[in-house]
């Protein structure tokens, strides 16, 4: 019995082979000029189009035969690999993030029979943390080598559009110090603005960090791990008056150490909400100090230090000549 195949073969004129839906003007190429592999190729569509199921039988019995795990290996592999990257806080985070249950459609799904729907139905019906780390599981994938081609093309990822970030005001912060009753988180507030440390890395100071003989604030960032450049930032009069009324010994904020950042970042939420203030949080610190250094002329590369970022630049004092009040000044 003749069956009427959905393709057919023809050729160009620049002797390379395409293929033609009967019916339709659909086409594509076979990125062949060889006419023997032109229909071999041509006939493996066919085939797949005619009996879906057997070719996806024998494309597992491929993908079998070079990783015998590949058929049966989920996205929860990828997610338990992807929690072992990275330093302790870092993976703590990670395995957080991917508990989710925006991931539930594909935890226990096998990768190879994953389709890109699959993908930008989770993404749609959540936010911008979930699009992701479901992108960094995705090239994780591949790069391991567990799937043998992208579930989605680069340009087919829908863009994460974040929600500006903005610093906190001055008058903010005055109005936060003002309602805080506890001295001990007041004092830590006060230093945030001072310095623009990451709430951690502030919450873990202790009195020995400080070289008062030459007038520096010397810490290790704690995202970065032992290893990395240490932050520095020169000790201004205010900055000098607020450690001085801090422990001169062992942990500057004890209470607030033995503490999650996720209890500091609720107590500085409800502190907010008290002084009537919205749209800012404990990392608005880390960018008003960022914002002060700029419009002060403060050079990047030594703020890039104070905060702890990337940078080979020695410690400088602090930019008086313009009258600026500089962080730490």
């Amino acid at each position: 019995m003749n069956v009427q195949l959905k393709y057919r073969l023809y050729r160009r004129s620049n002797g390379g082979f395409y293929w033609q839906e009967n019916g339709s003007a659909k086409q594509g190429s076979l990125k062949t000029r060889d006419k023997a592999e032109a229909v071999s190729l041509l006939h493996a569509i066919n085939e797949a189009h005619r009996q879906p199921t057997i070719t996806l039988a024998v494309g597992r019995s491929y993908l079998a035969a070079h990783d015998p795990k590949m058929i049966k290996r989920t996205w929860q592999a990828v997610m338990d690999e992807m929690a072992t990257h990275g330093i302790g806080t870092t993976q703590e985070r990670c395995g957080r993030a991917l508990r989710s249950r925006a991931y539930n459609a594909i935890r226990n799904k096998p990768l190879v029979e994953t389709t890109g729907e699959d993908l930008l139905t989770i993404m749609h019906a959540n936010g911008n943390s979930v699009s992701h780390y479901l992108r960094r599981l995705h090239n994780l994938a591949v790069n391991l080598g567990w799937l043998a081609w992208p579930v989605l093309a680069k340009a087919a990822w829908p863009k994460i559009r974040s929600q500006g970030k903005r610093a906190i005001t001055p008058g903010e912060h005055e109005r936060i110090l003002q309602s805080e009753r506890n001295p001990e988180r007041r004092a830590y507030y006060a230093l945030l603005y001072e310095t623009g440390a990451a709430q951690s890395d502030a919450a873990e100071l202790t009195a020995s960090q400080i070289d008062r003989q030459n007038g520096i604030l010397v810490y290790r960032r704690k995202k970065l791990g032992p290893d990395s450049t240490p932050a520095r930032l020169t000790i201004g009069k205010r900055l000098q008056e607020l450690l001085e009324s801090l422990p001169s010994s062992g942990d500057l904020f004890p209470a607030i150490k033995r503490t999650s950042a996720n209890h500091r970042s609720a107590e500085f939420s409800r502190r907010c909400r008290v002084a009537g203030i919205h749209g800012v949080s404990l990392h608005s610190y880390r960018h008003a100090w960022a914002q002060r250094a700029k419009s002060c002329g403060y050079p990047q590369r030594f703020a890039q230090e104070a905060l702890g970022h990337s940078s080979n630049a020695r410690p400088r004092g602090l930019c008086e000549r313009r009258g600026c009040h500089l962080p730490g000044s």
